[in-house]
């Protein structure tokens, strides 16, 4: 069926003529290059961001809210430490650079890149005491709740005493007046957390052993994946930091965020795209210059190359409307993929010189179809994996692929009919080397050969297969130069360790339960903190009691207010004319509580709101500003947005920062059984999801070994095409069992690598099952794909990033063994013909 349907498409080709066949080819290079300057135009872009190949983890609606809020109020966010031997210079230095960034804000105005300028907030302070003030009555530390509750009420009368006569006490006539015991300053203080940072001038500082670091912050206007975006906000953190060391050149400065991680991602994919890309079209040229001494196979292959490109860009920018860099530098591999087309077509013709361009095509039009589906196939199950980038790089290279083909069908009757110059060396050469492999394969026909040759490959698959290990840790995809590491590293540890990716996502049926929620968890933490499990912590908790909590600690100061109050009074020494109106304000607090809606109006309020989840609400109730305790993060979180007008069910949710993860299992533990409370890690769930993608990736594998099995059946026969097949098999093997010996591990990457040595592997086998004449023709035409297959994916594995370096790997190897392979499939063939001729004989 399979070979019917191809007999009739070649016959179609050779009726048709090259002329119209170029001209129905260059129109669609010309289309091709009009949709894609059209896209460009309507707001296409490139994309950097390395978490974009991340898979979409399934989540709940308020799980999903909660990642997307956490990521947008942390994502974006630079500090910068001023490092100085005094507290003095250290202040000078960050006021100057605050100063620097902020007359760049007002310069551009709504262009300037860094906004949200800040350091320590003064005002922040007194503006919580004015809040917290009216609700003193329903206010109480632990120590007090639990004097009042043990009726110990001369314990809290010494104690407003001593403050009296402290020389730096924060106790005047007018608190006194309305608040007798002093209670109110003590939960004042309790509202800031416990942080290695203090505040002067409106600086934030910290120690760095006999050094000061002076910390500002600042926010970027747009994502920090975005190039554009990067390069704005460096250009004017960096004239900020110039200006700096020209007044201050002592000065040590340290950066954190997620900025620097993508600007060194940018980077470093720019650079591989073009080195890389540059290393393989040169080696690619190389090839076809010293195989065929002509001009025209140069110029064919660059033609080739370049509407496999275009179509590429093409699809790939009409499906997703974006290309991400590391789909370039994956799609450097086209290069060494798509030539093989040329590669056979000029191989072809110098085997037969009398040949037409034209009858070439169609010579060898049916195993380039073949070869070009299953190729495609293989693509398209790279792009069955839940990543947006992997799902890039199948698009581009399939359609890559597909470019390729129609311009060997379409354009080579006609540009590539041109004779080439005589020379039989590279045939000569592939027809040596064919018959090096003839005489090797005599000697595995006999039967202490073949148990021989058999017994090393399953030595070596079971040993190396046996070593392999597993790693679907997504932290390994890209790894940030030291340089940006160390630094950020150095921050995290002024401020307090920083805020990890990890958080818990508290949940309750309404506002009262889910603050009570937050008083139950907090006790928890501050266990899992003295354990040493956890470094800190941000709670709501510490800001919104519960009305449970305030009417508790209402009850209890109606202790002082209603029975107590002319002791107190009276030992202290206050007037007792201050009696009525101290109970009036008791009593008029009583209907007065401290609400998430009064709190979120605050400075402070608003820059803790994203993490207050209230039901059907698309967004946070104010802005997504960072928290004002310095807290650097090393998120490099995308930007995400939620989800306009979303439905996220009934359930309130809060977030809960952590910081300084020591113990991420027992704090998973002390949660393991509470329905209510979720830790939330991200890294740990997307590296699980690789994990469940890998196994379905190699399941895949086998999958299309199987179908590729049946489909060439109904072409070769079933001998014929096992053989095939078991190629690129035995090759995905023994690559696995290298990995295994050299101690690589086994990841997602280097499962989808072998889906395409399976794609390219078949291409290399089905042209040697369909080769006549010996086949020099066709070992030399493999052997140049091999050859440029290597260089670009040889390169690959000299990526700094993890991911391509994976990929690059295990295709070479894979790619290797195939070549060592496929060339055993012309004598196999050959002997089961043979066979098959004295049995026909026989009978």
């Amino acid at each position: 069926m399979a070979s019917n349907f191809a007999a009739r498409a070649n016959q179609a080709l050779m009726q048709s003529s090259p002329k119209w066949r170029l001209v129905v080819w260059l129109l669609l290079m010309l289309s091709a290059s009009l949709w894609t300057l059209q896209l460009w135009q309507n707001g296409a872009r490139v994309q950097s961001d390395i978490l974009a190949m991340l898979p979409h983890l399934q989540q709940d609606k308020l799980t999903e809210r909660a990642l997307n809020q956490v990521e947008a109020t942390l994502a974006d966010q630079v500090y910068i430490a001023l490092v100085a031997k005094d507290e003095t210079k250290a202040i000078a230095a960050a006021k100057l650079l605050m100063q620097k960034l902020e007359a760049d804000l007002v310069a551009r105005g709504k262009q300037g890149a860094l906004t949200d300028i800040r350091s320590a907030d003064m005002q922040l302070g007194e503006a919580l005491g004015q809040f917290y003030f009216p609700h003193r009555f329903k206010l109480l530390t632990e120590p007090q709740a639990k004097a009042l509750a043990n009726q110990d009420i001369g314990s809290l009368i010494e104690a407003a005493t001593a403050q009296l006569y402290n020389a730096f006490s924060y106790a005047n006539s007018n608190l006194l007046a309305q608040d007798p015991l002093l209670l109110f300053p003590a939960n004042l203080l309790t509202l800031a957390p416990s942080s290695k940072v203090r505040a002067s001038q409106g600086i934030l500082l910290a120690n760095q052993g006999d050094n000061v670091a002076a910390v500002v912050m600042a926010k970027g206007r747009e994502s920090a994946f975005n190039p554009n975006a990067q390069l704005a906000q460096m250009t004017a953190l960096t004239q900020g930091l110039d200006a700096v060391k020209q007044s201050y050149p002592d000065i040590t400065v340290l950066k954190a965020g997620a900025l620097f991680h993508a600007l060194a991602a940018t980077q470093t994919a720019k650079s591989e795209i073009s080195i890389l890309g540059l290393a393989s079209l040169l080696g690619v040229i190389a090839l076809v210059w010293l195989a065929f001494r002509s001009v025209m196979p140069l110029l064919l292959a660059i033609v080739t190359i370049s509407s496999g490109l275009l179509l590429a860009v093409t699809f790939t920018l009409s499906v997703f409307g974006e290309l991400h860099l590391l789909t370039l530098v994956f799609g450097t591999s086209l290069i060494g993929i798509a030539i093989d087309y040329s590669f056979h077509f000029y191989c072809e013709r110098l085997s037969d010189s009398e040949r037409s361009a034209k009858a070439t095509v169609a010579y060898i039009f049916p195993t380039v179809t073949l070869a070009f589906i299953t190729s495609a196939l293989a693509y398209v199950g790279i792009g069955l994996a839940p990543f947006p980038g992997m799902q890039q790089v199948a698009i581009f290279c399939a359609a890559g692929l597909l470019g390729a083909y129609l311009t060997l069908i379409l354009a080579y009757p006609l540009l590539a009919s041109s004779r080439l110059p005589e020379g039989s060396r590279p045939l000569a050469l592939a027809g040596t080397y064919l018959a090096s492999l003839t005489q090797l394969s005599k000697r595995f026909t006999t039967p202490l050969g073949m148990g021989m040759f058999a017994l090393v490959i399953l030595v070596w698959c079971l040993v190396g297969v046996t070593k392999l290990t597993v790693d679907d840790d997504i932290r390994h995809l890209q790894q940030s130069p030291a340089s940006v590491t160390e630094p950020e590293n150095q921050l995290r540890q002024l401020l307090s360790g920083g805020t990890d990716n990890q958080f818990l996502l508290v949940r309750a049926p309404n506002e009262e339960a889910l603050l009570q929620q937050l008083e139950r968890v907090s006790p928890m933490l501050d266990t899992a903190i003295t354990n040493q499990e956890l470094g800190n912590y941000v709670s709501l908790s510490r800001y919104l009691p519960s009305h449970q909590k305030q009417d508790t600690a209402y009850r209890l100061q109606g202790e002082i207010y209603q029975t107590q109050l002319e002791r107190v009074l009276t030992s202290l020494g206050l007037d007792e004319n201050l009696k009525p109106e101290l109970q009036a304000a008791y009593l008029a607090a009583r209907t007065e509580y401290i609400t998430p809606a009064k709190f979120f109006t605050l400075e402070a309020g608003k820059q803790l709101a994203p993490f207050w989840l209230a039901p059907n609400e698309a967004n946070s109730p104010v802005s997504n500003g960072a928290l004002n305790d310095g807290r650097a993060s090393a998120d490099h979180g995308a930007e995400h947005g939620a989800d306009q007008g979303a439905d996220y069910g009934a359930d309130y949710g809060a977030i809960v920062l952590l910081g300084g993860i020591q113990q991420i299992d027992a704090l998973k533990a002390r949660f393991a059984h509470d329905g209510s409370v979720q830790l939330i890690d991200k890294v740990a769930d997307i590296s699980a999801v690789m994990g469940h993608y890998r196994l379905l990736t190699l399941k895949l594998l086998a999958l299309a070994l199987g179908i590729a099995l049946l489909l060439f059946s109904l072409n070769f026969g079933f001998k014929k095409a096992a053989v095939v097949v078991a190629v690129p098999a035995l090759a995905a093997l023994l690559t696995l069992a290298t990995l295994g010996l050299t101690g690589s591990p086994l990841s997602l990457f280097h499962a989808l690598a072998l889906i395409l040595v399976f794609g390219i592997g078949i291409d290399y086998s089905l042209f040697f099952a369909s080769a006549q004449n010996h086949g020099k023709a066709v070992m030399m035409a493999v052997f140049m794909s091999a050859c440029s297959t290597l260089l670009a994916f040889g390169l690959l594995a000299f990526s700094q990033t993890q991911a391509i370096h994976y990929f690059g790997l295990t295709l070479s190897l894979g790619i290797g063994f195939t070549f060592l392979l496929s060339p055993l499939i012309l004598t196999t063939t050959l002997a089961l013909t043979t066979n098959q001729l004295l049995t026909t004989k026989k009978s």
